[in-house]
């Protein structure tokens, strides 16, 4: 892929200064208004007229830009590929990373972005907007500055936050946590079933026991095998054995995340569990989570998930659906043991989920 690469002049001048690599894939952040209205995306090499203060940073920032910035709803698993070789490639020159991207799809982008690079100890940060950068009401320009500073802090020479997550409205959410919640409201983010990481205000005060903790024996790998060979099946009333049969019949169909209700409760009719039965015999991985924002998944907690747990379908705890079908679709990459995959399924592997 033939990236933009543009190195910005600010008033970095020295070999200690911070330096920032930001990954510009799409999305609204990055689109400015055209003499005829229209929006379109701006030349990142101008910036620092959209946003001049960027010129007082002592921090060194390159841009690399995808060759077409990309909607979010467009993103594939050859996106996510690109985004993690990027900063693998470059992991060892930049103290932190900025991915600029569109909101639909950032959270599912975070929480793959965290399976991929495994031993990760310097932060990545995505973030984006509600509202293009050159719009005056734009939230792009607290969330690229503070997204900014948080790529660059460190305490005693270590990165305060090295890991993947998302910056967004003032709250610093793990990314692998966060759920889009808002298409018109600038708080578009939230993390239901984990403690933001750090919120701004006149300063950025940092939840040090939520963070995970640097560990400097670890070396990055990119982990880059992935199989997105998975559906989600949201269940609603009403759903008959048709459309589930339907569903698990799909030609090479490996996997299905279970949108179930509350604390992983489904129909106990004997035909949904026979269809799941099914389903599972032949050696689809089924992993349950919840539909709702918040609380867990707890397999026989009712006598209507009892029998899910019976039949063979994986509890997936606490985990959001993003994280899910991206946690899904990363161990059916890595492996093709099931039994290792359904094991690996029920452990945290970034962070994504409370046992």
């Amino acid at each position: 892929m033939n990236y933009k690469i543009v190195r910005l002049n600010t008033r970095a001048k020295t070999s200690k200064t911070s330096s920032v690599l930001i990954i510009y894939t799409g999305g609204t952040l990055g689109m400015a208004y055209d003499e005829s209205g229209a929006l379109v995306p701006f030349n990142f090499g101008q910036i620092l007229e959209k946003i001049p203060i960027i010129n007082n940073l002592d921090v060194a920032i390159t841009v690399i830009s995808f060759p077409s910035p990309i909607d979010s709803s467009n993103v594939s698993v050859l996106h996510w590929k690109d985004m993690a070789y990027i900063i693998y490639e470059n992991y060892d020159s930049y103290d932190g990373f900025v991915v600029l991207h569109g909101t639909d799809t950032m959270a599912y982008s975070a929480s793959m972005l965290s399976y991929m690079l495994k031993g990760l100890n310097k932060p990545v940060i995505f973030t984006g907007a509600q509202l293009p950068i050159s719009a005056l009401r734009s939230d792009a320009r607290e969330n690229l500055m503070s997204s900014l500073e948080i790529a660059t802090a460190k305490i005693d020479d270590k990165p305060i936050v090295p890991e993947v997550c998302i910056f967004f409205n003032h709250l610093l959410l793990r990314g692998n946590r966060s759920k889009k919640v808002q298409s018109v409201h600038f708080d578009a983010f939230e993390s239901e079933n984990y403690s933001p990481l750090a919120e701004s205000g006149i300063v950025i005060d940092y939840q040090l026991a939520a963070i995970r903790p640097y560990e400097p024996s670890k070396k990055l790998k990119l982990l880059n095998e992935l199989d997105n060979r998975v559906m989600v099946l949201k269940l609603f009333p009403g759903i008959t054995d048709k459309i589930m049969d339907a569903c698990f019949a799909i030609p090479d169909l490996r996997g299905v995340v279970l949108e179930t209700y509350g604390s992983g409760n489904s129909p106990s009719e004997s035909w949904f569990m026979k269809s799941l039965e099914r389903a599972i015999a032949k050696g689809l991985i089924i992993l349950n989570v919840s539909q709702c924002n918040g609380g867990r998944v707890i397999q026989g907690r009712y006598e209507t998930s009892r029998e899910l747990l019976n039949v063979g379908v994986v509890s997936g705890a606490d985990m959001t659906t993003e994280a899910a079908v991206t946690k899904l679709m990363f161990l059916l990459g890595q492996s093709k043991d099931r039994e290792e995959i359904r094991r690996k399924l029920t452990i945290p592997i970034a962070g994504e989920m409370t046992t």
